[in-house]
C-alpha cells in the first residue's frame, strides 16, 4: 500500500520513529489477529515470520499442527493515525515452510497471479457501511438521531464531526483519497468512501479500514460495528464493490453506453454463481436479515433479494452505474475483504472464459414489481442454504481448493449448528402453547 515503504523494516523503523509493528493477518473467517513486535526484533520477523497458533485463530488446524508463521509484507507498512509510533503490517501466512492455503490473503495473491497470467488485473473499491453504537452494543450511540428518513442527515453526521474527521483526516494522510462522507440509511448509520485501486490493495486497506474505524470509535467513547444487520428495524450495512476489469491502461469494461461485452459477461459470471458466492460475501447467520429482508423504517432495505442486474437501479444485485464498472451489492459488512475480491474474481472471469450471457436487463423496481418476474431467480434464505450451494460449486472447489472449501465449509456449518443450539423468545412465544 505504501509504494515508498523501505524493504527492510528496521531501516523504516529508523526513519519514521517507529517503536513497535502490529503484524496482522485476517483468519478465515474475516476477524483480524497481529503481535506486537519491537522494532529491535524485526529484522528476525521479517526474514522468519511471526509464530501463531493457528488453532487459536479461526483456522481449520489442531493444536497439534506446528505454528501458523506470518511474513510481514513491507509495502502494507500504515503508522498507525493514531498511535503513530506503530506501524501495522499485512502478513501472509506459512505452515510448514508453504504458503497457507487456508490463509485469506495467500489465496487473493493467487487468484490474482492466475487473472495476470491471462493478462488480467481487477481494480476495485468497497463502500464500508457501519453503525456507531453504545459500547454495550444495543443501542445506537447518538439518542437523537431517530428520523424516519436519516440518510444524508446534515445534523447527524456533524454530531458524529469528530469521529468521521478524524477517520477522513487519516485516510487522507495515507494517501487514500477520500471523497466522501455520509449519514446512512439507518439511524446511526455511515459511509466513507475512498478511491479505488488494484484488488489486493483495496483489500489492504479494507482490512485496515475495519480496524481502524473501530480503534478511534473507541477513542470517542463508543463502538462501531460492521455487523450486517444489529438492529432488526433498520437497514442493514452492506460492503458494496465497484468492480472492473483492465489490460494495462485499458479498461476493458468500458463501452460506449453499457458495459464492453467483456463486461457483461464477467457479470454473467457473477449472476450465475451468486448463491456459492452468498456463502462468502454473506458469511454469518446474521447476514441472511439484511438479504431478503422486509421492509425497514426509512422504507427500504436497499439490499437484494433477487439474482439480476440493472443499470443505475439500487433494486437489484449488480448496479452499473456508468459504462466502465458494475457495483455488486450483494456482500456485506461481514464479508472478510480477502474473499470478497477473490470470489468476485473467480465468478466474473469464469463468466468471461465461458461468455456468459448476463440476460436481459431489469429496469424496474424489484422491491415493487419483482412478482412480476417470474424466472428471477431467488438468494438463499439462509446461512446453510448459501454453504449447500458453495459445497456443490465445481469452480470454487477447482480454483479456491477443495482444502480451502472443506476448512471454511467445516467451521461455517459448526457455526450454523450454534445458532441451530439456540432458543429464542420468539420461540417460547410462539411454540409454548402449541
Amino acid at each position: 500500500m505504501s509504494s515508498t515503504a523501505p524493504a527492510r523494516l528496521a531501516d523504516a523503523a529508523a526513519e519514521r520513529g517507529i517503536k513497535y509493528f502490529l503484524i496482522s493477518f485476517t483468519d478465515l473467517l474475516g476477524r483480524q489477529r497481529a503481535k506486537l513486535v519491537p522494532a529491535a526484533a524485526i529484522g528476525a520477523m521479517q526474514r522468519d515470520g511471526a509464530g501463531f497458533a493457528g488453532f487459536a485463530a479461526y483456522f481449520d488446524l489442531s493444536p497439534a499442527d506446528p505454528d501458523l508463521l506470518a511474513l510481514p509484507d513491507p509495502a502494507t507498512l500504515i503508522p498507525l493515525p493514531w498511535k503513530p509510533d506503530v506501524g501495522w503490517l499485512a502478513a501472509d501466512l506459512r505452515l510448514r515452510g508453504m504458503p497457507l492455503d487456508q490463509g485469506p490473503r495467500n489465496l487473493l495473491r493467487r487468484v490474482l497471479a492466475e487473472a495476470a497470467g491471462a493478462g488480467y488485473v481487477m481494480k476495485s473499491g468497497v463502500e464500508c457501511e457501519f453503525f456507531l453504537i453504545t459500547p454495550d452494543g444495543r443501542a445506537i450511540a447518538d439518542a437523537a438521531d431517530r428520523g424516519a428518513k436519516p440518510c444524508y442527515d446534515a445534523a447527524a453526521l456533524m454530531r458524529r464531526y469528530d469521529v468521521i474527521a478524524e477517520l477522513c483526516d487519516a485516510m487522507q494522510a495515507l494517501g487514500w483519497s477520500p471523497y466522501q462522507n455520509d449519514h446512512e440509511d439507518a439511524n446511526g448509520q455511515f459511509e466513507m468512501n475512498w478511491q479505488y485501486a488494484d484488488a489486493l490493495t483495496t483489500a489492504d486497506r479494507h482490512a485496515f479500514f475495519k480496524f481502524m474505524v473501530r480503534s478511534i470509535a473507541e477513542r470517542h467513547g463508543l463502538r462501531a460495528t460492521f455487523m450486517p444487520k444489529p438492529f432488526l428495524d433498520l437497514t442493514g450495512s452492506g460492503c458494496h464493490a465497484h468492480v472492473s476489469l483492465w489490460r494495462g491502461e485499458q479498461n476493458l469494461f468500458a463501452g460506449e453506453a453499457d458495459l464492453s461485452p467483456l463486461g457483461r459477461q464477467f457479470v454473467g459470471g457473477v449472476l450465475h454463481h451468486a448463491p456459492a458466492l452468498c456463502a462468502l460475501l454473506n458469511p454469518t447467520v446474521n447476514s441472511y436479515k439484511r438479504i431478503n429482508a422486509p421492509v425497514t423504517a426509512s422504507g427500504a432495505t436497499w439490499s437484494p433479494n433477487t439474482i439480476t442486474w440493472s443499470g443505475d437501479n439500487r433494486t437489484h444485485m449488480i448496479r452499473v452505474p456508468a459504462a466502465d464498472r458494475f457495483e455488486l451489492r450483494l456482500a456485506d459488512g461481514a464479508a472478510n475483504p480477502y474473499l470478497l475480491q477473490a470470489a468476485i474474481l473467480c465468478a466474473g472471469l469464469e463468466g468471461v472464459q465461458v461468455r456468459r450471457d448476463p440476460g436481459p436487463r431489469l429496469d424496474i423496481d424489484m422491491y415493487t414489481q419483482g412478482h412480476t418476474v417470474s424466472d428471477a431467480r431467488r438468494l438463499p434464505l439462509n446461512l446453510l442454504d448459501a454453504l449447500r450451494a458453495l459445497d456443490a460449486s465445481p469452480l470454487f472447489a477447482q480454483r479456491f481448493g477443495k482444502g480451502f472449501i472443506s476448512a471454511y465449509a467445516r467451521l461455517k456449518q459448526r457455526e450454523w449448528n450454534e445458532y441451530c443450539r439456540q432458543l429464542t423468545d420468539w420461540e417460547r412465544d410462539t411454540t409454548l402453547d402449541c
